[in-house]
């Protein structure tokens, strides 16, 4: 049976565990997540003060880490449509002082689905989705949105969990993954709509490495990379938004 991504579902189940969420993050994968937003920043890194969009921000880590990386240079946005996780991200920037005082740009977090994203076309220099690719209803119509509010030039980044090559290690991890994280999961953030069940699920239907980089390919990227990282268990994949065939000609 395929796994509900319906958006009634996921914006309700994001909902009961945004109170929790960032702890089980930190908890489940012994902080590695915090490294891989770290590699995420380094590899596809800002350049020029044209603005950010990192889209199902959650509660908004990959969005602070860019604004981080970019040394608060331009102005980063962050969207989610779940209203607890915003809420959370808000308080994050805030704490961190990240907000546009001074004239200075800084990072906004707003309510948006990112199937049918409320921005001009050509907008981002980068624009990414950390751990939220997988829970868009419509995979390709979420990678779309992404593009076509990408500048022409500019990088759309995904990161994703994925699954281990690895034969031996892929079975310790996808023992723990369907049957210890849940029960850790469900004990902690309590929800009824069972999240850390969804997790596993969604992560085992959902395309990765090359089947994935394809699909970028599909909705209008091209040099399309992608690089395991922690022997898999997660991986970062970045395409270029094409650029107009009148600007490739100037530059041959």
């Amino acid at each position: 049976m395929a796994v509900d991504k319906s958006e009634t579902r996921v914006k309700r189940m994001f909902g009961q565990i945004a109170p929790r969420y960032d702890l089980l993050n930190r908890m489940l994968s012994g902080g590695t997540d915090v490294y891989w937003r770290w590699r995420t920043v380094r590899t596809v890194s800002p350049a020029g003060d044209d603005p950010i969009l990192d889209v199902c921000t959650g509660t908004g880590d990959l969005a602070l880490a860019y604004w981080k990386q970019a040394r608060g240079r331009c102005p980063v946005v962050g969207a989610d449509f779940t209203h607890e996780m915003l809420r959370l991200a808000n308080q994050k920037r805030d704490q961190a002082g990240v907000g546009s005082t001074n004239g200075s740009p800084g990072t906004v977090f707003l309510e948006a689905d990112t199937q049918s994203l409320p921005f001009a076309a050509d907008s981002f220099q980068i624009v990414s989705v950390a751990f939220g690719l997988r829970n868009v209803t419509d995979t390709r119509r979420g990678l779309r949105e992404m593009v076509r509010v990408c500048r022409p030039g500019g990088k759309v980044v995904v990161l994703e969990f994925s699954e281990p090559s690895n034969p031996v290690f892929r079975r310790i991890y996808q023992s723990y993954f369907k049957h210890v994280l849940p029960r850790i999961g469900q004990l902690v953030a309590q929800n009824q709509e069972d999240a850390y069940n969804y997790l596993p699920s969604s992560v085992g239907e959902f395309p990765h490495g090359r089947a994935l980089a394809e699909i970028m390919a599909e909705c209008g990227l091209t040099d399309v990379e992608f690089h395991p990282l922690t022997f898999g268990i997660a991986t970062l994949y970045h395409g270029t938004k094409t650029l107009p065939a009148q600007s490739q000609n100037n530059q041959e």
